[in-house]
């Protein structure tokens, strides 16, 4: 899924974003047809970051708890010594044991004891709130100046979690029990590939894992330099980010292990997924470790650099998608950040429903039915479109063209891309049935070829190669937003007027 899907799929986003110069709706001048791609790019990356910030704000909660001593889930806090001594529960309702640490995630901090349901979330938890509040602050603050402030940020928050990630494994190495979680991570299950929702959960960790199909990595390398090394990029990249995640897996897994030792069970039966790790099973196991508060002020601070970098991608394909649609706002700071502001704001009224009694259902529905097949479904025709419509051959050109000296090793690499983009990538999800919607004139036939070749304003900003030749554009050309009806001037003039305007 990695090599076959991820990696070709991040070459692909990287070298659009860079070549075209533009976030991800504006750079579709490369193929008209497809620009609903880059609009299903905004909408998921509009519910990643509605739902994300959430978990932001929970940690954000866990680590203001983890200034108390002991910590309120642990069996040494007053509030916790029945539960630990004859295994009650705080809802007399269920008749599962429950540990502390599920009472203090389901009770205190979700509430989702008092809901029912979806359709009935119930009262703010007003705490939360406040702790949504401030992640977004945050976030306005590290965006407030764009690209320059946020890239400035990521220094700290790129490299503190790998500090704290060998501080953990150092001190999970040394527990008892620790090789039984290390050998259960590394022990594979083989009959499990014959499941679907194995791959589905693969490819949409993948996705997650790079920041595929948001937007973001568009965005993100419409700054960079034209001539930049994007092949050299994208190998380097995925390579640390895929190794990061193997090297997590012993952090977690060894002090999932020495849990697992002192309950006296296997290790999966305190394993989790999703919210459950982080926010139940990864606390309870911190809370068993001499000095408990320090190891959980500095997880949960982590999980904070970790939150505030995705949602810094996320964020940037948005906003850069609706400068590049209103150009005016680049030039005025007081209105961009008046936007920015107004963002923020927006989606913090929005997730004000995920921080309800009930929010944890509403959380639940979008991360698993909004987001993750989404991604699939948009990355699979952005493979299609520019292998097929604009032209693989083509694409590869153009990445060639970026490499002014382009090593040896570069072509042949870019072969295996190219047979990736046009074999196995595809076939790697599910192929399903779009709609086309023209508006071009002419007959359909004609209207579907305008739809999927070039505009003239798609090489201008960046082509600037003294061997093109330069023509006057007509003057009548418009570039961008392209919600317009074509005419064959828009493809018969096809000339690129090198460091002009686009």
């Amino acid at each position: 899924m990695l090599f076959f899907t991820g990696v070709p799929l991040f070459l692909m986003e990287l070298s659009l974003g860079q070549y075209g110069a533009a976030g991800p709706i504006t750079v579709w001048k490369c193929c008209p047809l497809l620009k609903g791609i880059g609009i299903g790019m905004l909408c998921v990356s509009t519910l990643v970051c509605l739902y994300y910030n959430v978990i932001i704000a929970w940690t954000f909660y866990y680590l203001g708890s983890s200034f108390q001593s002991p910590l309120p889930w642990s069996c040494e806090a007053i509030a916790n010594a029945g539960l630990c001594g004859n295994g009650t529960t705080g809802n007399g309702s269920i008749n599962k044991a429950l540990s502390p640490t599920e009472i203090f995630w389901n009770e205190r901090v979700l509430g989702v004891v008092h809901s029912e349901g979806l359709h009935n979330p119930g009262p703010v938890r007003w705490p939360l709130a406040l702790c949504l509040l401030a992640a977004w602050i945050v976030i306005f603050l590290c965006m407030l100046k764009g690209i320059r402030s946020s890239g400035k940020v990521v220094y700290v928050t790129a490299t503190f979690p790998y500090f704290v990630l060998i501080v953990l494994i150092i001190r999970g190495a040394t527990l008892e029990g620790s090789l039984q979680g290390v050998a259960f991570y590394l022990t594979p299950d083989w009959s499990r590939l014959a499941n679907a929702q194995v791959w589905n959960d693969a490819a949409s960790q993948i996705f997650y894992s790079l920041g595929i199909g948001v937007g973001g990595l568009l965005s993100m390398a419409s700054y960079n330099k034209f001539d930049n090394n994007v092949i050299r990029d994208t190998l380097i990249i995925t390579t640390g980010n895929c190794t990061t995640s193997f090297f997590a897996g012993f952090a977690i897994f060894s002090i999932l292990g020495h849990m697992a030792w002192k309950k006296g069970v296997p290790v999966g039966e305190v394993a989790d997924t999703g919210p459950g790790l982080a926010f139940v099973a990864y606390p309870e196991a911190l809370a068993l470790l001499p000095g408990s508060v320090f190891w959980s002020i500095m997880f949960f601070l982590m999980l904070f650099m970790l939150g505030i970098d995705t949602l810094f991608g996320n964020m940037e394909g948005i906003t850069t998608a609706v400068l590049d649609e209103f150009p005016q706002l680049r030039t005025n700071t007081l209105h961009k950040s008046l936007f920015l502001g107004a963002l923020c704001f927006c989606f913090y009224l929005m997730g004000l429903l995920l921080v309800t009694d009930g929010g944890i259902y509403w959380f639940t529905l979008i991360d698993s039915f909004s987001t993750s097949f989404g991604l699939i479904i948009i990355t699979l025709f952005m493979c299609i479109g520019i292998s097929f419509f604009y032209g693989v051959n083509q694409f590869c050109q153009d990445i060639l063209d970026m490499i002014c000296h382009c090593p040896p090793w570069c072509g042949k690499v870019l072969l295996y891309f190219k047979a990736c983009w046009v074999f196995c990538t595809p076939s790697s999800v599910h192929p399903v049935p779009f709609s086309l919607r023209l508006k071009e004139t002419g007959t359909l036939k004609d209207r579907f070829q305008k739809s999927i070749r070039p505009l003239n304003s798609w090489r201008v900003n960046n082509l600037n190669s003294a061997a093109r030749v330069e023509e006057r554009m007509e003057p009548e050309r418009v570039d961008a937003p392209f919600t317009v009806t074509l005419t064959d001037m828009d493809f018969t003039a096809m000339t690129w007027e090198a460091g002009s305007e686009a």
